[in-house]
């Protein structure tokens, strides 16, 4: 039986209510067939179906990625779709699955920074918080972290606190000195007294 009956435009909704008791719902039984559907109708021709059906995929990865952490490829392709709610959707989702599928994940690093690069507020997030995963794996420690310190130079002065402060985990003895020296160079840029308090703590952080 289908679950697209399930989906919020399905049900005439315009909220999202539906989509997370799917997203639940589908989490508790595992149903990996009716996650197969919903990465299926990705291509729907319906554009609400297709929005549905990335809220209820990351929405179940943000719960349990493992769920959806074969389904990395799916979620590349998407990247390149002219709707934009397809773009950051998608990227939601590989960010959810960046610590269980890391080596797909890095294959794609290129293409996924670039449409970070390019895409809203939310894609930029989660393109930052792919690359703070990514360095927590070993393999991938010097590559991410090298990357990540260029991001932060040119990273839009508002979300450049958050940023930092969500690195600190992954940061590294040897990367402290010119993480500390990027986000001092920074601070200038920064308006708010309070986002500058919030960007020098995390210097202080990493300096203790």
């Amino acid at each position: 039986m289908s679950i697209i009956p399930k989906l919020s435009s399905s049900q005439g909704r315009r909220d999202e209510v539906p989509n997370q008791e799917l997203a639940g719902q589908l989490v508790k039984s595992k149903y990996k067939k009716a996650i197969a559907e919903l990465v299926e109708n990705l291509s729907n021709k319906d554009k609400n179906i297709q929005s549905d059906c990335i809220k209820v995929l990351y929405e179940i990865g943000e719960q349990q990625p493992e769920l959806i952490a074969d389904y990395a490829k799916e979620f590349i392709d998407l990247l390149d779709s002219k709707n934009n709610r397809l773009v950051w959707g998608a990227m939601t989702a590989l960010d959810c699955i960046a610590s269980v599928n890391p080596k797909d994940i890095y294959k794609h690093l290129a293409k996924i920074l670039n449409v970070a690069d390019k895409g809203s507020v939310i894609t930029k997030d989660h393109g930052i918080s792919i690359l703070i995963k990514l360095a927590k794996e070993k393999s991938y420690t010097d590559d991410a972290l090298t990357i990540l310190l260029d991001q932060l130079k040119t990273a839009a002065p508002n979300q450049l606190p958050m940023y930092a402060e969500n690195a600190i985990p992954v940061i590294t003895e040897e990367y402290k000195k010119d993480f500390i020296k990027v986000l001092t160079s920074r601070i200038p840029d920064i308006e708010k007294e309070t986002k500058q308090k919030r960007v020098e703590k995390v210097i202080k952080r990493l300096n203790g």
